[in-house]
């Protein structure tokens, strides 16, 4: 039987790898939810128009009539909720629309989600499934050993990561206090085809392609583990299928590098596929500059449970996945050109992994 997935947030980077992963293999139809801001773009989901198993609608997460309506429209088995600001220099710089769309509208998500639940009968309302998709950055930083795990306590140290430590309490306690049937999954840096240029990786290579300078804030000493985002879209297709109702599952690469390894890697990268001028170097480029308030030193995914109950591992090392995605960048002009030469890659000249 065909299965129905309600995916909000699906035209963002995540959201819109995970709906060309799912319609890569038959059996599943897919309505996108996406309020097509900056982050969100069509271009993300070319080429599935003509795909009848997908259908997507322009609005907000935290739109009752409009969630209502899908949900009684296309009576979905399961929703995937991507929907979030998730850039953490624009929730330093604004904080309330991190808290409207991440905080409350995962509420009003989950109060459709509740009242659509209430209308079925109970085999229907037993195969449901709400799937939360957060962040490590929910539980702080760590020192330079150790590694997060699922009892590891919430510590956010941003407005971003509260806002997503805020959902990931509201979905925690809709399964506690109404039953609702709801997963949450924490995810190291994702990285990979489709990223916006605000990020460390895609701004590097961009501004790499461009000669520009190689901003990198601090000492570059701050530490990321880095997931591919085939791999976490393989991971949340895994949960979605065997994880167990009110559970948390921890999905990392297990490629912790720091900052300025990543740099380095790509201005490498870019060196044998697009060599600068006279054969100069792109790590000649790189540039230290002031560091972001709150900067996390370090964090590491502890993905034990995923692998050991679930059965999933990451397919890319960092090694080959990044390469891959400079080749993405690299081979889709038409995707990035409009943003490079746009406010997205102008703003502040810089940017930041997690």
């Amino acid at each position: 039987m065909q299965k129905t997935l309600l995916v909000t947030g699906a035209a963002g980077f995540i959201g819109a790898n995970f709906v060309h992963h799912v319609l890569a293999s038959p059996g599943a139809r897919v309505v996108g939810l996406d309020k097509l801001t900056y982050a969100g773009r069509r271009e993300n989901l070319e080429g599935l128009a003509g795909d009848g198993r997908f259908h997507l609608e322009v609005g907000d997460i935290g739109d009752r009539v409009l969630v209502d309506r899908l949900l009684a429209e296309w009576r979905p088995d399961a929703v995937v909720n991507f929907a979030a600001e998730s850039h953490v220099d624009r929730s330093i710089e604004g904080p309330e629309a991190f808290v409207e769309t991440n905080v409350l509208g995962t509420v009003r998500l989950l109060e459709s989600v509740r009242s659509h639940l209430a209308g079925l009968d109970e085999a229907a309302r037993s195969a449901f499934r709400f799937l939360h998709v957060s962040t490590d950055e929910v539980y702080g930083e760590l020192g330079e050993t150790g590694a997060f795990s699922e009892t590891t306590c919430y510590a956010p140290n941003s407005p971003y990561s509260a806002s997503k430590a805020g959902s990931d309490h509201m979905v925690r306690a809709y399964h506690r206090t109404f039953g609702l049937p709801a997963l949450i999954t924490n995810c190291s840096n994702n990285y990979g085809p489709r990223q916006l240029p605000e990020k460390l990786i895609p701004l590097m290579i961009l501004k790499g392609l461009h000669g520009e300078r190689l901003p990198v804030y601090g000492d570059g000493r701050n530490v990321r583990d880095w997931l591919h985002v085939e791999d976490h879209c393989r991971a949340i297709e895994r949960v979605l299928a065997q994880g167990r109702v009110g559970e948390t599952y921890n999905i990392g690469g297990d490629s912790e590098r720091s900052n300025l390894e990543v740099v380095e890697a790509i201005c490498g990268i870019l060196d044998a596929l697009r060599p600068g001028p006279g054969g100069r170097g792109h790590s000649e480029l790189i540039e230290f500059v002031s560091d972001r308030p709150g900067h996390d030193r370090r964090y590491a995914i502890d993905a034990r449970k995923i692998r050991e109950t679930l059965g999933w591992q990451p397919r890319e090392s960092f090694e080959s996945g990044l390469r891959r995605t400079v080749e993405w960048y690299l081979a889709h002009p038409g995707w990035w050109q409009p943003l490079a030469e746009g406010a997205i890659l102008r703003r502040r000249g810089r940017a930041q992994a997690g």
